[in-house]
């Protein structure tokens, strides 16, 4: 890691980790990193902001269940489609590395802290009365299916927003209720009984309640703008409720990390505009800072530009500007060592920072900008005597490469010592997986003994050595799937902790092209 988080000697009970956006890898790849360093310090879990229910899933996975793949713990784990974040794939994949062939008592455990809805829409709870009937042996779903009816009354949007469309307070879902807290009951009545299954079953019955709470209060009769504020008030709540119910999982096996947007983790009250009224409510990390006290620590993420959503670099007399010092390099700041500046200009693609929420935290993790495919392509430039090739139609590329970069030293264009690409070439080189959204990769010609340095062995001794690699994971440098014989070298998606590298890795393939330019102008003279 190219920074450390000052933490105090007792870690607190719950350790937040706060991003200002969705959509900037670079926050879920360096909360990777922190994850494995904490779980050096004793850490044996992680909540994410997604779905309680649907994260049982992704548990299992990481847990080793061979019933479970990668891609249902991907599709079924994760909530607001986050299990497509490539990072997010890498979490999963490392703790169960981690976990195979350790202890129960050492294994770590995944947790989503949501409730099992988006802020516009709520879904019907019969999925997960069935799960709690089905561990309960309980003949009560043939009544809880009648009573739920169609699942389109319940996940229209127009219940969210039309009071009189919802069906939160009519007979049917106040019995609904009834029944679910009813389930609950017998669970605890049972618990002695069949403990296996049992912690599984009770996120199953709290999310069915969970989403039979949400969808009364998008009935309450109350003006759109109240109404719309006090569902965003009740899913901090909730979530509030599921950080409480994880910490008494996890509290005899040490603390959690939680990962969210700064606004359900901060200690001040968060603020929206709704219907051009200015609403304001606590969210799940001032609920839970007021009860933990100390056993709550919150890390507000803070970012300077990301070319990927668009973000230009932030004015200087802003947090974020002062926060940049001079460098592209990420790096953890405590709170009370932030200097007093400017609030960042409304963007509503993030939330900037401000002097209330810095106040109340105790860290701030900036990220100066997030890396693309164009930034990292400036950085080879900067290089001397670089030229850039881009693929596109125009210049007869095949179509399955327009958009990839090659850069040459010289104008001869005869051997890349640098490339970034953005597609798979099937059949031949998919191993990277990056056909999916946003993901690039850049490759780098580095010479046997610089790859014997990074790998140890030979380039041609790589088939041997395969299956020891994942091509597909982040911030990783790994042997080039298709031209490791050749001395490449790869890395997918590379995050802003890792530029140092890549700095010293490009002055290595830079300095052998330069190399072969001399040679090759000297031969022609």
């Amino acid at each position: 890691m190219t920074f450390s988080l000052d933490l105090p000697a007792v870690p607190p009970d719950l350790l937040a980790l706060g991003e200002p956006t969705h959509g900037e890898s670079a926050f879920l790849q360096i909360r990777n990193e922190v994850f494995a360093s904490l779980v050096e310090r004793g850490y044996l879990s992680i909540a994410l902001e997604s779905d309680r229910a649907a994260g049982l899933t992704a548990h299992d996975f990481v847990r080793g269940d061979a019933g479970v793949t990668l891609d249902s713990a991907l599709a079924e784990g994760f909530s607001h489609g986050f299990g497509s974040a490539p990072a997010n794939r890498d979490l999963l994949l490392w703790m169960r590395e981690w976990n195979t062939g350790r202890p129960a008592s050492e294994r770590l455990t995944f947790h989503g802290f949501d409730a099992p809805l988006e802020m516009d829409h709520a879904p019907s709870p019969r999925r997960h009365l069935a799960q709690v009937c089905d561990y309960l042996g309980s003949d009560r779903f043939a009544e809880i299916d009648d009573l739920i009816g169609a699942d389109a009354r319940w996940s229209d949007p127009a219940a969210i927003w039309e009071q009189g469309r919802s069906i939160g307070r009519s007979a049917d879902a106040h019995r609904l209720r009834v029944i679910a807290d009813d389930l609950l009951t017998e669970l605890h009545l049972r618990a002695a009984q069949r403990p296996e299954g049992w912690q599984a079953a009770r996120v199953w019955a709290t999310s069915a309640l969970a989403l039979l709470r949400y969808h009364a209060e998008a009935a309450a009769p109350l003006p759109q703008d109240a109404r719309f504020a006090r569902l965003a008030q009740v899913r901090d709540a909730l979530m509030a409720e599921n950080l409480l119910a994880i910490r008494e999982v996890e509290a005899h096996r040490g603390p959690t990390l939680v990962f969210a947007h700064n606004r359900h983790l901060q200690r001040d009250p968060g603020t929206m505009t709704v219907a051009g009224t200015d609403q304001q409510w606590f969210g799940a990390g001032a609920i839970v800072g007021a009860l933990l006290g100390d056993r709550y620590a919150v890390i507000v993420g803070s970012l300077g530009a990301s070319p990927t959503l668009g973000i230009d670099a932030p004015p200087a007399s802003t947090y974020e500007g002062k926060l940049q010092d001079g460098t592209d390099l990420p790096r953890y700041v405590r709170a009370a060592d932030v200097e007093a500046a400017e609030k960042r200009s409304h963007d509503y693609r993030y939330f900037p920072l401000d002097a209330a929420t810095i106040a109340h935290a105790d860290g701030v993790l900036h990220i100066p900008t997030g890396v693309d495919p164009a930034a990292l392509a400036d950085r080879i430039l900067a290089l001397p005597d670089v030229e850039q090739f881009v693929a596109s139609a125009e210049n007869g590329s095949p179509e399955g490469a327009w958009g990839d970069r090659f850069f040459y030293v010289g104008p001869d264009r005869r051997q890349p010592f640098a490339t970034i690409v953005e597609h798979d070439v099937p059949g031949f080189d998919e191993a990277s997986q990056l056909d999916r959204p946003g993901v690039f990769r850049l490759n780098l010609e580095l010479g046997r003994a610089e790859f014997e340095r990074l790998f140890g062995f030979a380039p041609g001794d790589f088939e041997a050595h395969r299956d020891s690699f994942d091509f597909a994971r982040l911030d990783t440098v790994v042997p080039h799937p298709g031209y490791a014989l050749h001395g490449f070298a790869s890395i997918v998606m590379p995050g802003p902790q890792m530029l140092p590298e890549i700095d010293r890795l490009l002055a290595v393939a830079h300095a052998r092209a330069v190399d072969r330019h001399e040679r090759a102008s000297r031969r022609a003279r």
